[in-house]
């Protein structure tokens, strides 16, 4: 299962509790009103869809409910870390200042067990 960190709850919780609400750090126009449709178009539907890091918004709807901002690897599905709604975009490879954004931990691989085997029935004689 996949484990996401609430920046907020500062804890590590199943994917089940979050839900995705887009690209981060998009800027809305100052003036909607006056845009042309093309440019409304490209601010409401157009999103990149990178492969590699992108960046977005989540909202922890089973927790505090509240919205945040996460850098996720596409290819891999890793979350290289969240941080709070509003702060600005991290440069991936810096270390976070305290109190700020903090790195998710990698995650360990589950290592099977091997599995065991019914001893074998005696033969009657």
């Amino acid at each position: 299962m996949l484990l996401i960190r609430c920046p907020y709850c500062e804890e590590e919780r199943p994917e089940l509790e979050f839900r995705n609400a887009g690209e981060a750090h998009v800027v809305r126009s100052s003036d909607m009103a006056s845009i042309s449709d093309e440019d409304f178009e490209a601010f409401f539907f157009i999103r990149s869809n990178p492969r590699g890091v992108i960046f977005e918004r989540w909202r922890h709807v089973h927790g505090c409910a509240r919205f945040f901002n996460a850098a996720r690897d596409t290819v891999t599905d890793k979350f290289l870390m969240t941080y709070k709604a509003g702060e600005p975009r991290p440069t991936l490879g810096e270390q976070p200042a305290a109190g700020t954004a903090a790195p998710v931990a990698p995650e360990e691989p589950v290592k099977k067990k091997p599995a065991r085997r019914a001893p074998a029935k005696k033969k009657d004689a």
